[in-house]
């Protein structure tokens, strides 16, 4: 797991545990003072619904935010579909965009402009942390692209190594909590719909004729490809 993301563990744990001594602590201060198991039960039993009623409060407002944002669907599209949502997402936050050939993109899947400024960026729509290949591609499309910058946009977050040698090479790394809440901060009437962009773009589905699991649509060095799901278990692969 990322950094940061032990970091959000690490703090909300230590607040559940804060939250825990305290009702511990003013249930024995109730039973010091009254010398009552009653009063001291009935305290600790006030003070926990309230703290369990505080924490699914928090839970159901971190449910609608997610809902909110549309990350669920963004997780259930394939690559060219994440690429195309990516498109919309900075075309309607005044981003001129270009969206780089399938084959022979030279590290860069969108090319984004603004302000006279011109961004590269490495879209990842991972099911697991992005790792270090996608921040070489990124910042070796600048000098092809004569780009000002570099970034890598992904639904997911990205390895120590990833972060580090992003960060000696001025890379900007946009992971699943930066995501929405770019999408967030967006108005409900601008921010393109996931669902729309996969019914628009329909995943071509097809099974591996090795092993029967489900092919899934890749991009690699010389374009768009489908890879087995069960990769590394299974290596077919099947030209578009």
């Amino acid at each position: 797991m990322a950094r940061r993301r032990k970091k959000a563990n690490s703090l909300e744990d230590s607040l559940i545990n804060l939250a825990a001594l305290l009702v511990i602590a003013l249930s024995g201060y109730i039973y010091l003072e009254t010398g009552s198991l009653i009063m001291a039960g009935v305290t600790f039993g006030v003070l926990l619904g309230v703290a369990m009623g505080i924490r699914f409060i928090l839970d159901a407002k971190a449910q609608e935010r997610l809902k909110r944002s549309g990350i669920k669907d963004i997780d259930q599209m394939d690559g060219r579909q994440f690429e195309h949502y990516l498109g919309l997402l900075f075309r309607n936050q005044g981003y001129k965009v270009e969206v780089t050939r399938a084959a022979g993109d030279y590290g860069a899947d969108l090319i984004i402009q603004k302000d006279g400024k011109k961004i590269v960026v490495q879209a990842k729509r991972y099911s697991k942390n992005v790792g270090i290949e996608a921040v070489q591609q990124a910042q070796a499309s600048i000098a092809h692209y004569k780009a000002h910058e570099a970034w890598v946009v992904s639904n997911r977050d990205y390895t120590d190594a990833a972060r580090n040698l992003a960060s000696s090479n001025s890379v900007r790394l946009i992971n699943r909590d930066k995501l929405i809440e770019m999408i967030l901060q967006m108005n409900p009437t601008t921010k393109p719909n996931p669902k729309q962009v996969i019914a628009q773009l329909p995943q071509k589905e097809m099974l591996c004729e090795r092993c029967g699991e489900k092919m899934i649509l890749r991009k690699g060095a010389k374009g768009e490809f489908y890879g087995c799901s069960s990769y590394p278990k299974c290596r077919n692969t099947k030209a578009v």
